[in-house]
């Protein structure tokens, strides 16, 4: 019996979408495997199925981050940053609308994710000196980003992916400027609801005070004190020799010989009678040792909350928070398969997963993107963490890993890459890939750190669902649920349709991702005005607008991933603040873009 190509792409399309909110696998990773099965199943060309690598769209979207990463590593968007202490002041609603104007405009043309990844460790420093909850700042900064990102086509790849869709369909790419008569309303009504009713609605959890680390990660019970007694037969050997790291789940931060205290590395170190271990690690594993090794645990007592950190982060030696990005290689791997110790010279003490907090076993923990970790090492280790580009540092970073005397090129680069594009002297996939060039002919990015600025998580995603897009046209299938659509929504009014399309792409977009809900949506959209004689640019506009706004989940955008950690914040926080702020959009997005683009 042969299964008709529309039942067989709605059961590829199940498939996905239970992947995706699952999480069985990567978003990427997903993707791939659904372009694959629709190969075999000859529902795509094998050329249909690659051709969302050549695509217009996922081209222009690896260009924009290539750029955006010229703007970060020359440190660009650290120009701004007195700027945003200046204008802050010491109310908190003042130091959000200039966080958001200041955030918001920049994500307009940078991407809004490499924005964040700046602004996460100004803002941590600027709230512990003003004194102000990160918690009262963090989803602020997230959400001024996201609508940013609204105000132009290039603000974020949902729409430099819209666009393309759009023109895949026969009604032409969007210029840049488009969805700026909408944009720039939808941000200023974002921007006066963060700052007069979000601040009622946002927690006060996370500490902003020096001894913040007992709070937050409970460390009084897992930093301890051991001595080697003349019993114990750890003397005379080395740290490695000893195998106390890998067969008990304990990390040595620190060796203690004769009030001398050796940081990282400590592998080689030959212990000694007398010797004091500063080691991560529970009681019970303590006990372990104590009893196998013959070591004494030192009264823990000494530990109050304000000589934690001291101890940690003595003479060359510090502690700091650092964040997993979600183009880092450490995603999916262990600590223990990463040797993460000895790749940065720095043993993580805690990890910190949204609201879970985890101490132990963190060798055997797959990491995340958006996991925050506890990290204790020596000073000079935190610089070279501060030149990666798959974790992030919350401190400022050294002036010295930035081409400061290259922000400016850097940023002309980008304008002019808008400017040439908003005045059709190229299209916009011309002009990016000439500012790539001309990023790395200038200095502003070395040729070997562009592959590093690409969020190849994003550009797999979209090369492999376009090919279910291609499917879903073709089948039939677009078609068909546009047909089901009009014939439920033939009694409603327009408006009403549109925001039914609005929420329900929003609720989409909160469990898959805004790429995979634009790549399925817009078309459908675009059928449905068809069918009713409608505008299909509007009906594309306001799933677009509905698929780039996601606020009532931690995971539905990656900028709420990124500051789920930082803020100390809960999964409900975000629907909280997020959930009004998404149905004031619901009512008013399909309002303003219908006065502007009509039905």
């Amino acid at each position: 019996m042969t299964i008709s190509p529309i039942i067989l792409t709605l059961i590829i399309l199940l498939l996905a979408l239970v992947s995706f909110v699952c999480e069985f696998f990567p978003v990427d990773t997903t993707a791939i495997a659904i372009t694959i099965l629709l190969i075999l199943c000859k529902l795509v060309t094998p050329e249909q199925g690659l051709s969302g690598f050549s695509n217009s769209a996922t081209i222009t979207v690896t260009a924009m981050f290539i750029l955006s990463a010229g703007i970060t590593r020359t440190g660009g968007l650290q120009i701004v940053r007195d700027l945003l202490f200046r204008l802050g002041g010491k109310s908190l609603k003042k130091q959000i609308a200039a966080l958001g104007i200041i955030v918001g405009f920049i994500s307009a043309f940078i991407n809004n994710t490499a924005v964040v990844a700046v602004f996460l460790p100004i803002i941590e420093g600027w709230g512990k000196k003003r004194k102000i909850s990160l918690s009262k700042l963090l989803i602020p900064l997230s959400y001024a980003a996201i609508l940013g990102g609204v105000i132009t086509i290039i603000g974020t790849s949902t729409n430099i992916l819209a666009s393309g869709l759009s023109e895949k369909l026969g009604y032409g790419e969007f210029s840049i400027f488009l969805i700026t008569p909408i944009g720039i309303p939808v941000f200023f009504i974002g921007l006066f609801y963060l700052t007069f009713i979000a601040p009622k609605l946002l927690p006060d959890r996370k500490s902003v005070n020096n001894n913040g680390l007992d709070v937050d990660y409970d460390m009084k019970d897992y930093v301890s004190e051991i001595i080697i007694t003349p019993r114990s037969s750890l003397i005379g050997q080395t740290l490695r020799q000893s195998g106390i790291q890998r067969k008990f789940d304990v990390d040595v931060l620190e060796i203690i010989h004769n009030d001398i205290h050796f940081p990282q590395p400590l592998a080689d170190k030959i212990l000694s009678l007398g010797d004091i271990l500063l080691v991560r690690g529970s009681k019970e594993d303590l006990l372990q040792v104590r009893d196998e090794r013959g070591v004494d645990i030192l009264a823990d007592v000494k530990f109050d909350k304000d000589e934690i950190e001291k101890e940690l982060s003595f003479g060359e030696d510090k502690v700091a928070e650092v964040l997993i990005l979600s183009n880092s290689r450490l995603i999916s791997s262990t600590l223990k398969d990463l040797r993460f110790r000895q790749r940065y010279n720095a043993t993580v003490i805690a990890i910190r997963r949204g609201e879970e907090l985890l101490r132990e076993r963190l060798g055997k923990v797959r990491l995340k993107f958006g996991d925050l970790l506890l990290v204790q090492g020596p000073r000079e280790s935190f610089i070279g963490l501060q030149t990666t580009r798959e974790l992030l540092v919350l401190e400022e970073r050294e002036v010295e890993t930035l081409r400061q005397n290259k922000a400016y090129i850097a940023i002309s680069i980008v304008f002019g890459v808008v400017i040439v594009a908003a005045l059709n002297i190229l299209p916009i996939l011309v002009s990016s890939l000439v500012g790539v060039m001309l990023m790395i002919f200038t200095g502003c990015l070395k040729p070997g750190e562009i592959y590093g600025a690409v969020r190849w998580d994003i550009i797999f995603l979209l090369a492999g669902l376009i090919p279910l897009g291609i499917a879903m046209e073709t089948s039939g299938t677009n078609k068909l649920i546009a047909e089901y659509i009009v014939s439920l929504g033939s009694y409603l009014p327009n408006y009403l349709i549109l925001v039914i399309f609005y929420f329900f792409t929003s609720l989409l977009t909160e469990v898959l991702s805004n790429n995979a809900a634009v790549l399925l949506m817009l078309p459908v959209a675009a059928e449905v005005a068809k069918n009713l004689g409608l505008n299909p640019i509007s009906f594309m506009l306001v799933v677009m607008f509905a698929a780039s706004n996601s606020y009532m989940t931690p995971i539905g955008y990656q900028t709420n991933t990124m500051v789920y950690g930082p803020g100390g914040y809960r999964f409900l926080d975000f629907t909280r603040v997020g959930l009004p702020l998404t149905l004031i959009f619901t009512f008013i997005v399909p309002l303003l873009i219908i006065f502007v683009y009509g039905l």
